[in-house]
């Protein structure tokens, strides 16, 4: 603003509008003013809309890749802490009643991302309300392995497959080529692989549909899982996707989904 020869006065007030995603602010607001009529106590305490977890999940990274996507290595621990808070916020403040199938699986999804990278965040947390349950795992020097929450593994493996679908809707190769080039899917192979497709589609769906149960495919087995990937054309024909084998013992060892690549392309 400066160089564009804007005034030292208007770029503070031009400042001061900049703020960040506040999701259902409105809705929260008022419905935060009507609580606060009844329990007073809480007025001293400003409601503080924030979209960090929403961004993560649609995002679907790791946390490490959240982490270098936006550069905050040197706040890492701030932004994991405010991941535990919002887990346990969810886990303790949701009736079961409003609880869906999604919102179940994104809740599992976050206390194990926190656990695998920092367990200590939660696990005190945990044992407090569940003593017998957390016993067993809170002994262990490590957090317990990540493929024993079965219904937060698979969003993890959801995740690491739709985050190769965004990537190849955006045509970025180069990227596609960091997460899958050990497995002989470099840049060029993704782009030799998907230019078929894009002669025949004029792009690859990211909406809700493409994110669903019904775009992906997964064959567990002992060891190993199999896993298909349908991409959402526009046409609805869903026969271009790419498959990938996931490595569960890889899975336990590096706390993550540990994904490879193996075909890509038209069934």
């Amino acid at each position: 603003m400066k160089a564009e020869g804007i005034e030292y006065e208007e770029r503070m007030d031009l400042l001061e509008s900049v703020t960040y995603p506040q999701p259902l602010a409105d809705l929260l607001e008022g419905a935060y003013n009507i609580y606060k009529r009844g329990h007073p106590w809480v007025a001293d305490h400003e409601l503080s809309p924030k979209s960090v977890a929403r961004d993560l999940f649609e995002r679907a990274m790791t946390f490490a890749e959240y982490i270098n996507f936006y550069g905050l290595a040197r706040s890492e621990g701030l932004v994991l802490r405010y991941l535990a808070d919002a887990y346990k916020a969810m886990r303790q403040t949701v009736p079961e009643e409003a609880k869906t199938e999604e919102l179940t699986d994104l809740i599992e999804w976050l206390g194990e991302l926190v656990r695998q990278i920092d367990s200590s965040l939660i696990d005190e947390w945990e044992r407090l309300r569940n003593p017998i349950e957390e016993a067993e795992h809170l002994a262990a020097d490590k957090p317990p392995a990540v493929t024993g929450n079965k219904r937060a593994f698979r969003v993890l493996v959801r995740n690491a497959m739709f985050r190769r679908v965004e990537l190849a809707a955006l045509r970025r190769w180069d990227d596609l080529g960091e997460l899958d080039e050990e497995a002989g899917w470099d840049a060029d192979a993704w782009a030799d692989a998907l230019e078929p497709y894009f002669d025949q589609h004029d792009e690859i769906g990211t909406g809700a549909n493409a994110r669903g149960p019904a775009m992906l495919i997964i064959d567990e087995q002992p060891g190993s899982w199999s896993v298909r990937q349908i991409f959402d054309d526009p046409e609805g024909d869903h026969d271009w996707g790419f498959s990938a084998t996931v490595d569960l013992a890889a899975s336990d060892e590096a706390g993550i989904a540990v994904i490879t690549v193996t075909s890509v392309g038209q069934l």
